[in-house]
């Protein structure tokens, strides 16, 4: 049986591209929390630009990183395995990101051995617990907004991508991947700032919960977005590659099949 199911080429693929699908979501969350400056990575000036009241520069979040790269792998499963693949795939992935979280609170709170806050004071970290406490202890607002931004997304993703392919067929696949990436990625950079710092701590969190202005939340969605969308453009070509290897590997013949049958799913 187990020799059935590895030798099956598309299990062995979707089993391949299910696995970075959810790595890549897991290596988002986690280095999610790191701020960075988009241009000074670059070598220049940060940009300071007047919106909504604020002077805008692209500092982002490290998740943007991988995040255009799940929804790219949203498409290309879609394309191979249909609604239903994206789906259990997106559950499944969910499930496992609270569990993580869940995992995380617990080894925060567990008691560290006396010596080793201060073992990584020679490095500059001053204390081993707060540094581990604050990478792995997310608040609730940031996990509630990037689960619910993740899942509306992928919906958001799949659906623009079925109708697009039932409109072009097997032509123009930059259209239907690059075209429900954006959508989605647009969806996905809102929703999780709005919850995890405007509306989470604005109308549901206790008495200390403070939320961001508006105005500095939309700009900082606005800068995440613009990167997003570009990263969806320069990655389109990259679609193309996988797609050739893929319809290489299962061969002509059962990637028709695959792909057909994937179309009809509802």
């Amino acid at each position: 049986m187990i020799q059935n199911i590895i030798n099956n080429k598309s299990t062995k693929l979707f089993i391949l591209l299910g696995g970075f699908f959810i790595a890549n979501a897991f290596i988002a969350e986690v280095i999610g929390v790191k701020i960075f400056s988009l241009e000074r990575t670059l070598g220049i000036e940060p940009f300071k630009i007047p919106l909504f009241g604020n002077d805008f520069s692209f500092s982002l979040t490290t998740g943007v990183l991988l995040w255009p790269v799940v929804f790219i792998m949203t498409d290309i499963i879609n394309e191979y395995y249909g609604k239903q693949g994206v789906q259990f795939l997106s559950y499944l992935t969910v499930s496992l990101l609270a569990y993580a979280f869940l995992m995380y609170y617990f080894a925060i709170h567990l008691v560290p051995a006396d010596w080793w806050p201060a073992s990584k004071m020679e490095q500059g970290v001053n204390n081993m617990q707060s540094a581990f406490a604050q990478i792995f202890g997310q608040g609730i607002a940031i996990i509630l907004g990037s689960l619910i931004a993740f899942m509306l997304g992928q919906i958001v993703d799949v659906i623009i991508f079925q109708k697009i392919k039932k409109w072009s067929g097997e032509k123009m696949i930059w259209l239907r991947a690059t075209g429900s990436t954006i959508v989605s990625q647009f969806i996905d950079s809102f929703v999780v700032l709005m919850i995890a710092f405007y509306l989470y701590p604005k109308y549901i969190s206790d008495a200390n919960g403070k939320a961001w202005p508006f105005a500095l939340v939309m700009s900082i969605c606005i800068g995440n977005y613009i990167y997003k969308f570009i990263v969806a453009i320069v990655l389109t070509p990259v679609i193309y590659i996988v797609h050739d290897w893929i319809e290489k590997y299962l061969g002509e013949e059962q990637a028709a099949e695959m792909k057909k049958a994937a179309l009809l799913q509802k």
